[in-house]
């Protein structure tokens, strides 16, 4: 991935979904979501239990987090995902069905699934795997 695609990216996103954040503050899911909204975006926590994660309001499901956000008028710019690399095809299967994809499913640093990157290959969606997105924003902007 070129830098200046992530870079851009970052810059012009203001949600992120994080599925798989988890609720406990010693998680990689959590420390990295809790920056990415101290950096100012906005974070949707996608946690099957529900709850409220970071003061916000977390979604049972991927496809409840994106409907939720259609009817408020609110693009989800990057999808941020925190499962294993197994489940990543079914997860991608997911994101084609939804009515508005994010710009970007960003895959953490650790996973990755050549099935399901090549599913999103010829889509407007941009795909990220095995990398960070804290540790990435760090690098290009800090």
């Amino acid at each position: 991935m070129q830098d200046s695609k992530m870079r851009e990216i970052l810059k012009e996103s203001k949600v992120i979904a994080v599925l798989g954040l988890s609720p406990e503050e010693s998680k990689p899911s959590h420390k990295v979501a809790k920056f990415l909204q101290n950096q100012g975006y906005e974070i949707l926590p996608i946690y099957p239990k529900g709850g409220d994660i970071l003061e916000v309001k977390a979604f049972a499901s991927l496809k409840e987090a994106f409907e939720a956000q259609d009817k408020a008028g609110v693009r989800i710019d990057i999808l941020n995902v925190f499962r294993k690399s197994e489940m990543l095809p079914e997860i991608m299967r997911e994101v084609l069905e939804l009515q508005n994809p994010p710009l970007c499913v960003w895959v953490q640093l650790g996973l990755q699934n050549a099935q399901a990157r090549k599913m999103l290959e010829n889509t407007k969606i941009m795909y990220i795997e095995n990398l960070c997105i804290k540790l990435e924003y760090e690098r290009l902007f800090v």
